[in-house]
């Protein structure tokens, strides 16, 4: 039986992940979070086989939140289970060690088919990431549009898109004020824009973060 950790912030999709796989008997639900930081934590405490993530969480987001966990947790296997496709983040997401991405439109059959596949060891792509990883080898280029971001660097444009503020951003990273406007002054002129509503559509449109929903 492989232990498992859900980490998707949607609380009702979450839910719906937790009430299906408590009924399969291959797994045995050890956590569940919805928060990228909460996640770090919790995967560390209980040291799961197979962890279902999601690419955008608050606190800390799916790419670097696995980078981190897969330096700590050599032998755990990934499957990214997200609304969100661009290449740019299934190329950092799959670089940063997960071994499988389903699109939540693929819906529940290519869910399970592919948390099968990589929980005994193989890879899965859902129908329109596979189709999506066909385009990226056509045209690699499409993928690489962040890849001078630094983590300390994407970390801090998240949390600017967030709409946190600098003493809320130091804070959450442990660093100073002075160094968050650092990396924001350093994004800035890297990304040649000119103020945090061109960052915020900036992490956007490279699927760091996603389109808030009005109430």
């Amino acid at each position: 039986m492989k232990r498992l950790v859900i980490v998707e912030d949607q609380t009702a999709i979450r839910e719906m992940l937790v009430e299906i796989l408590r009924l399969d008997t291959n797994y045995q639900l050890v956590g569940e979070s919805g928060d990228g930081q909460d996640a770090l934590n919790l995967c560390l405490d209980t040291k799961p086989d197979v962890i279902v993530l999601d690419a955008k969480l608050p606190g800390l987001n799916g790419v670097d939140l696995l980078r981190r966990l897969v330096k700590k947790l050599t032998t755990v296997r990934v499957l990214v289970f997200s609304g969100h496709e661009n290449p740019v983040l299934v190329r950092e997401m799959l670089e940063a060690g997960a071994h499988g991405f389903v699109e939540k439109t693929a819906g529940l059959f290519e869910f399970k088919k592919g948390l099968e596949t990589v929980a005994n060891g193989g890879t899965y792509f859902g129908p329109a990431v596979a189709s999506l990883l066909r385009n990226v080898v056509a045209n690699p280029a499409a993928s690489r549009a962040a890849d001078f971001l630094t983590d300390r660097g994407r970390e801090v444009l998240q949390l600017v898109a967030e709409s946190h503020s600098t003493k809320e951003i130091a804070a959450k990273l442990g660093i100073s004020i002075k160094t968050v406007d650092n990396h924001r002054t350093n994004l800035m002129r890297k990304l040649n824009l000119h103020d945090v509503a061109s960052l915020t559509r900036y992490a956007l449109e490279i699927g760091l973060v996603e389109h808030k929903k009005s109430p």
